[in-house]
């Protein structure tokens, strides 16, 4: 076979996999499963805790959505799998339908809507740094001439990457698989700092080995929306997910969620994460957008 038909052939069959599963609630009323997936260590979003399922405020809205697509599609009893994805392969586990929703830590933006939809934003934040108080890090002009970690297949590692080179900092850049991995990166003294969503880090420090040795610092250098993650040209899917969502955005049963991950005591360590509902998030309790990042 020809080279040029070989490659036709190859994105034939990759596009009728992709349109076989275009209509998620169809799948999941034919087979009587859903797959969702979860991130180990995106603390207090979505994470492991022990054996078992995810625990976190995405892992609920997941939860939550599932029971409405249990409604919707008379299933009264439903299987449902559970999967780790990591930032590098959750879009395309969720294109070859491998997943069929992703509740995490992602960021909502134009370049990954090409591949996928998502759902209302559900979360604000932005890149700053975790770092060791000893190592005097307080902002990015501090890290010229050093190596810093982020975690593969984030926004944060292309921002990151784009400053270093708009400021001629000559950084180092080193990537994790996943977010405990970076961490262990600046534990371990192979990088000065840790490049992520602020909300991240705060998660991360706050279950550290020892919290008080660590700091988020520097300014944050943008502002990224969270969403939900659905497969793309499946309005039914994107109807369903925005319609929970919602709701409990309207009800005040969001707000009740946000007020227990994000200023209570959360597992393991039931330490308390003090943060503040943002006014971006406040206001789209209202809005209700899922409008991407710039």
């Amino acid at each position: 076979m020809k080279l040029s038909h070989l490659m036709a052939a190859v994105v034939l069959a990759t596009t009728c996999v992709a349109g076989a599963h275009a209509d998620t609630l169809k799948k999941v009323a034919d087979s009587g499963k859903i797959t969702l997936s979860y991130r180990e260590s995106s603390v207090p979003f979505s994470y492991i805790v022990g054996p078992g399922k995810p625990v976190g405020f995405s892992a609920e809205l997941g939860n939550a959505i599932v029971q409405e697509i249990k409604r919707v599609t008379n299933k009264s009893v439903l299987e449902i799998e559970y999967m780790p994805v990591t930032s590098q392969n959750r879009i395309p586990l969720l294109v070859n339908g491998t997943i069929d929703l992703e509740c995490g830590s992602t960021t909502n933006n134009s370049t990954r809507a090409k591949d996928v939809t998502f759902s209302t934003n559900i979360f604000y934040t932005g890149t700053r740094l975790l770092a060791k108080k000893t190592s005097k890090v307080k902002n990015y002009a501090d890290l010229a001439g050093k190596t810093i970690a982020s975690t593969t297949g984030t926004t944060n590692a292309q921002v990151m990457r784009k400053y270093n080179t708009d400021k001629a900092l000559n950084m180092q850049i080193v990537l994790g698989k996943d977010h405990a991995d970076s961490l262990l990166l600046v534990e371990g003294d192979r990088a000065v700092a840790f490049a992520m969503d602020d909300i991240l880090l705060f998660g991360l420090m706050a279950n550290a080995k020892n919290p008080a040795e660590w700091e988020v610092v520097g300014d944050s250098l943008q502002v990224e929306p969270y969403a939900c993650m659905l497969r793309k040209d499946d309005p039914k899917m994107k109807a369903l997910v925005d319609g929970v969502i919602g709701k409990m955005m309207a009800s005040g049963e969001f707000a009740k969620l946000y007020t227990k991950w994000f200023a209570s005591a959360i597992p393991p360590k039931n330490i308390n994460l003090n943060l503040p509902m943002s006014e971006q998030l406040k206001a789209n309790l209202k809005e209700r957008s899922d409008k991407p990042a710039l």
